[in-house]
């Protein structure tokens, strides 16, 4: 894979991709969620990953429940599986409607060790959730259950009490403090243009325009799954999130055209 090109959509990633993640990933956007193990050692070479590295990294996933084996392919399982659900609602989010609520937990459960908070900290940043201060996450109820896998919400559940209302303060201020939705806007204007680059440049006998448009696919999702979804009344830039989303489904359709054809010459 070409250094220099993916050198301005890598950053663009919270983490590197590793083995796991480049399977994960990939069986995510895949409509059978399934893979024969030697594709997927072929798809992890394609980013300098060692056979040997990703047999490794399949034998663990299917250890930990993220993999399940069926016919000599491997099948998303588990939390993984799970996340499908909340990927395939990011890209195609049906927000309830917006009348001036907002949803407020709180804390509630005696003392917690550090994993209990992390797993609380990890739930409510997937259910788009942010904090007001400790023990306290709100925001606007514009969104259905549907929007988070169901372990985050058993996770809140269990460590939070409910409650609805409305702030005294103006609640766009209060929105623009707690989410940065100007500066997510910011950000998702600079991936669509780094994914439109990266999907015109697709060719399925150009290995390395194959994984940087893997890269900036990635990097798409792991930003539209960030988005607060916030109501139109709260946004400043609301053409900002649709257009990432459509720029991805046009992704989407030429990248898993260019990867049949990659396989297909394997």
């Amino acid at each position: 894979m070409s250094r220099e090109r993916n050198a301005a959509v890598e950053p663009l990633l919270e983490r590197p991709l590793t083995p796991r993640s480049l399977i994960a990933s990939l069986l995510l956007r895949t409509p059978a969620a399934a893979m024969r193990g030697g594709r997927l050692v072929q798809w992890c070479a394609l980013f300098g990953v060692a056979e040997g590295t990703t047999r490794v990294a399949l034998s663990r996933m299917v250890e930990r429940g993220e993999l399940r084996t069926q016919d000599g392919r491997y099948l998303l399982a588990g939390r993984v599986e799970h996340r499908r659900i909340a990927q395939d609602w990011s890209l195609d989010p049906a927000l309830d409607r917006w009348r001036g609520d907002w949803r407020t937990a709180v804390v509630t459960s005696g003392a917690r060790d550090a994993g209990e908070r992390a797993a609380l900290r990890d739930a409510m940043r997937r259910m788009r959730y942010a904090e007001l201060r400790e023990g306290v996450w709100t925001r606007p109820d514009n969104l259905p259950r549907a929007s988070a896998p169901v372990e985050s919400w058993t996770v809140a559940d269990s460590q939070c009490a409910w409650w609805s209302g409305r702030p005294d303060a103006d609640a766009a201020a209060l929105a623009a403090q707690l989410f940065s939705e100007a500066s997510w806007s910011k950000r998702a204007r600079s991936i669509t243009e780094r994914l439109q680059i990266a999907t015109g440049a697709l060719d399925a006998d150009d290995e390395s325009s194959i994984a940087d448009a893997f890269v900036a696919g990635a990097a798409s999702l792991a930003h539209l799954r960030a988005d607060p979804l916030l109501p139109r009344e709260l946004t400043s830039d609301p053409s900002a999130a649709v257009e990432l989303r459509n720029t991805y489904r046009a992704y989407e359709a030429a990248f898993s055209d260019a990867l049949r054809s990659w396989f297909r010459t394997r």
